[in-house]
């Protein structure tokens, strides 16, 4: 029986995956136009899956020779140490190939001592030369050494014989594929050593490399119909896999993550099962998380951005020559959206935001100590009792924080919402924050719990008229949650403010608001 695999590659035929057909076919019309392209994506995004794929899909048609630099920092330690690796990998893939023997000699016909980088391009041309059809050449985990200097400078290698092709027909590779994390285009090197002040990129001639590798709700669609048909289960398959989508973005691993979690949960696939599902995967050590947060470590300018936009509910329109804005892109964390930056999806943001709200500094704070110490008067019958949540919230952030200055209240009112609301749920219900709806004036926060889920509207008071239309405009929302009731939070700095709360019924819906 088939299973969902979220370790290396997936396999058609032991693993659940989405058909990758149409994005095969695009890189394959890259290759027959004899592209150097990056697939430059975000940590287990399905790089790995994709190479492999590609390589029995192209088989019969190019010689593929497919090598990673994973675990490959011998290589690297010096020319002749990465000249002398390199050749070993190559023939390691011509026997797999049962390559001729002629091949196989003249390729590894060489004299250790005298190796050096135009050795290396002469045998490249001869190898090309050699084989009975066009050459690809992939790289897998190439950016495992891109600030080491041998690295570099075998891009600019294949940057020149790629060069030399296109003025004089010199035999090199038909195409080459690098797959990694870091964008190795924007890396700078200088390519000979006369050019003691030109630096330039050793790998600006890739391709713009435009596939789609995010999993589209039809992608897992089609997965899921295969699961059906095997396990003999109903469920609806486009409510399902719109729901998987929105959680995670489609991002390739928490696709195949969150389905597994379904599956051997024997799992109800339903919004309350995926939503325990979330649950569990929230709370889970995994490396993509730690390389999620030792990026925000590593990356401090970075971090401030993220936090920006969680927190502060900044719009903060993309701006490509930012490296700051580019590097979060590179990683995975954000994505760019009608010209505006938002978190990949809903798993990141909820993680970020629990890494953000719940440092040691913040559990600090009295407004996250009332709500641990009162979480069980808060859960009555099983059912979390939202009207409390929202009162207390109101009272005990006046107490505590109803003297500071607007400034205050505007960047850090949603954050303090959360930190009070984190250990009330914590353990049973999960949250999320509706992004089309996060700005400095208005976010809308989703409560799951015990399959049971509430809308609650956080927003800036801007007069009476404003708050109408945001009780108007949260009515409408309820009708896509289905559900009759919701709660609204406003942060009013008049002077002459009334801190409390009150209840209205607005086009047959009813809102539970509190005003601080």
């Amino acid at each position: 029986m088939k299973t969902f695999n979220t370790e290396a590659i997936c396999i058609p035929e032991y693993n659940y995956m989405v058909d990758l057909s149409d994005r095969l076919g695009m890189i394959r019309r890259m290759i027959e136009d004899r592209k150097y392209f990056i697939i430059n994506k975000g940590r287990q995004y399905g790089k790995t899956t994709m190479l492999y794929m590609l390589k029995q899909y192209i088989s019969d048609e190019y010689a593929v020779l497919s090598i990673s630099f994973e675990s490959a920092d011998d290589l690297f330690v010096d020319r002749l140490g990465f000249v002398n690796g390199f050749i070993r990998k190559i023939n390691r893939e011509l026997t797999r190939r049962n390559t001729s023997d002629t091949i196989e000699r003249g390729w590894n016909a060489y004299v250790p001592d005298k190796l050096c980088w135009e050795e290396l391009n002469d045998r490249i041309s001869w190898l090309c030369d050699a084989m009975e059809k066009p050459v690809v050449l992939m790289i897998d985990e190439v950016d495992k050494s891109s600030d080491n200097q041998i690295f570099l400078s075998f891009l600019g290698l294949l940057r020149d014989k790629y060069i030399e092709r296109q003025k004089s027909g010199e035999s090199t590779f038909h195409s080459v594929i690098l797959a990694g994390v870091y964008d190795i285009r924007n890396l700078k090197v200088k390519l000979r050593p006369e050019e003691d002040h030109k630096r330039n990129s050793p790998w600006n001639i890739a391709a713009p490399f435009n596939v789609d590798m995010d999993f589209s709700v039809q992608d897992i669609e089609g997965m899921l119909a295969e699961y059906q048909n095997d396990h003999g289960i109903q469920m609806d398959l486009h409510a399902v896999s719109s729901e998987i989508r929105a959680y995670t973005g489609g991002y390739p691993f928490l696709v195949s993550l969150l389905c597994r979690c379904l599956d051997e949960s024997g799992g109800d696939w339903n919004r309350e099962g995926i939503s325990t599902a979330v649950k569990k995967i929230l709370t889970m050590k995994l490396p993509l998380f730690d390389s999620l947060i030792n990026n925000l470590t590593d990356y401090p300018d970075m971090a401030v951005l993220v936090r920006r936009i969680l927190l502060e509910g900044d719009v903060v329109a993309d701006n490509p020559d930012d490296p700051g804005f580019d590097m979060a892109k590179m990683f995975g964390f954000l994505k760019s959206e009608d010209g505006t930056l938002r978190v990949s999806n809903r798993i990141f943001e909820t993680r970020l935001y629990n890494y953000f709200i719940s440092s040691s500094d913040m559990q600090q704070e009295e407004i996250f100590r009332k709500g641990s110490e009162e979480k069980k008067d808060y859960v009555i019958k099983g059912r979390l009792d939202m009207d409390k949540v929202v009162s207390d919230f109101v009272r005990i952030f006046d107490e505590i924080y109803g003297d500071r200055r607007q400034s205050f209240i505007e960047e850090e009112g949603r954050r303090y919402f959360l930190l009070f609301l984190k250990p009330i749920i914590n353990g049973v219900g999960n949250y999320y924050v509706e992004a089309q709806t996060r700005d400095r004036t208005r976010t809308d926060i989703i409560v799951d719990y015990l399959g049971e889920q509430y809308v609650i509207e956080l927003k800036i008071w801007h007069g009476e008229e404003y708050n109408s239309r945001g009780e108007k405009q949260l009515a409408d929302y309820l009708d896509y949650y289905k559900a009759d009731k919701g709660w609204m939070v406003s942060f009013c700095f008049n002077k002459n403010k009334v801190p409390g709360t009150k209840s209205i019924s607005i086009g047959g819906k009813v809102i539970f608001e509190g005003i601080v």
